[in-house]
């Protein structure tokens, strides 16, 4: 006979096997200043993960624990770190004068399409191209901005 072992998923940190554990390690973690991105990599490592996610623990599960716990992040940073080259959304909108959350609709609407970095982040081009671009989604000028590395195609196979 073979034995599958098989991860269920969840809703709650609390109904994981390991769930007390891990919010305890998250919670002195946090307490030490380490940021949460950096905590869910621990975490995994330690053989734990999140909710409704077979094999890792998510930042945005730590940052919840963390703000249950009402433990406040100790130093704030750029949660990504890019290149000269490329603007994260706040820094887009600050540059365009518009609402970051503006950005963040329009992803979400698949107005403006954009793939995300691996970090989670999404970067946009530091060009005047991609600004002017920006601007006329804004003003409806384009119904749909594409910015995405690799562009769906519609392939055609011909049968010879």
């Amino acid at each position: 006979m073979t034995e599958l072992k098989v991860k269920m998923s969840v809703d709650s940190v609390t109904k994981l096997t390991r769930g007390t554990e891990m919010r305890e390690r998250s919670l002195a973690l946090a307490r030490d200043g380490v940021p949460d991105d950096e905590i869910a990599a621990i975490l995994t490592q330690e053989g734990h993960r999140s909710p409704r996610c077979a094999d890792k623990v998510l930042p945005i599960t730590v940052g919840r624990l963390r703000r249950a716990a009402a433990i406040k992040v100790a130093t704030q940073r750029s949660r990504w770190e890019h290149d000269d080259s490329l603007l994260s959304p706040p820094e887009l909108a600050r540059r365009l004068e518009i609402p970051v959350n503006w950005l963040y609709v329009q992803i979400r609407s698949k107005r403006l399409l954009i793939d995300r970095q691996p970090s989670g982040a999404y970067l946009f081009p530091n060009t005047p191209s991609l600004l002017d671009a920006v601007r006329d989604l804004r003003s409806h000028v384009i119904a749909q901005l594409d910015l995405r590395i690799c562009q769906p195609c519609n392939e055609v196979h011909q049968h010879g």
